[in-house]
């Protein structure tokens, strides 16, 4: 099931950096990079400004940056030269993707992978052309739409650590007890809700069922680490436009599995 909503892991406040730069961008971010695209669409040769960035900065970087992301499938939210919360959100899924140990930081090696990006591994080679993937081991989510990838996303799925919590449901407080795991297997995408939706574990935002209790649904917390009572978690600013892209009756893959360091 999904998770209690608590305050956002992501949206940190007060991390103000300078908006000074040091020399112009090396070159601009055209108009193909940003839009959704497959990552083979984008293979144009650019060059990345390469100075470090940390949550809370902004200026002409942080546009690029999220430009660029936006033209690789992620959702940094709006390229508006912020470093907040909804382009940590890519970042990390975007350093994973690539081999990169996810970090608020967007330094050398991350520079060079949006230079040379490497597309999200396919999980279920045979699928449908479009298809949810979901990868435990990395903690993303991969919709492919035709075949190509559309949107990749960071997610934190079932913790693992069995509960049992008490709530207020149907009029009566009850006690529920699980395993807080995500399964593996093959589903479809079911119902669906808009806005809030109340279950006995907490709120979720706009949730995509596929499996029984189990969904996609936007998240104020969503940590590196696994830690939903099984629901998939997601930024709220992809849980925003997922509905419009992942229909109902669309296959859902869940792989791999999560280890803690």
């Amino acid at each position: 099931m999904a998770a209690v909503v608590t305050a956002s892991a992501l949206v940190l406040a007060g991390l103000g950096a300078s908006s000074a730069h040091a020399r112009p961008l090396a070159a601009p971010v055209t108009a193909s990079a940003a839009l959704p695209a497959p990552v083979a669409a984008v293979a144009a040769l650019v060059t990345a400004p390469r100075k470090t960035l940390k949550l809370g900065a902004k200026g002409e970087e942080v546009v690029w940056l999220q430009k660029r992301l936006t033209g690789l499938g992620y959702r940094p939210g709006r390229a508006d030269g912020r470093y907040g919360g909804a382009t940590l959100a890519a970042v990390w899924a975007f350093q994973k993707v690539n081999g990169i140990t996810p970090s608020s930081t967007v330094a050398r090696r991350t520079w060079a992978a949006l230079e040379r990006p490497r597309a999200p591994r396919v999980l279920v080679a045979s699928g449908r052309p479009t298809r949810a993937e979901v990868d435990l081991t990395k903690q993303i989510m991969v919709l492919y739409v035709g075949g190509a990838p559309r949107l990749i996303t960071h997610i934190s799925s079932g913790s693992g650590v069995p509960y049992c919590e008490t709530a207020v449901w149907q009029g009566r407080s009850q006690r529920f007890c699980g395993s807080a795991r995500t399964p593996t297997g093959d589903y479809r995408t079911t119902w669906r809700a808009s806005g809030w939706h109340k279950s006995y574990l907490g709120q979720l935002y706009n949730p995509i069922f596929f499996n029984g209790g189990i969904a996609f649904h936007g998240a104020l917390s969503v940590p590196l680490h696994p830690a939903s009572h099984g629901c998939v978690r997601m930024p709220m600013n992809v849980a925003e436009v997922l509905p419009g892209m992942l229909g109902k009756g669309v296959p859902v893959h869940v792989r791999g599995g999560f280890r803690r360091a």
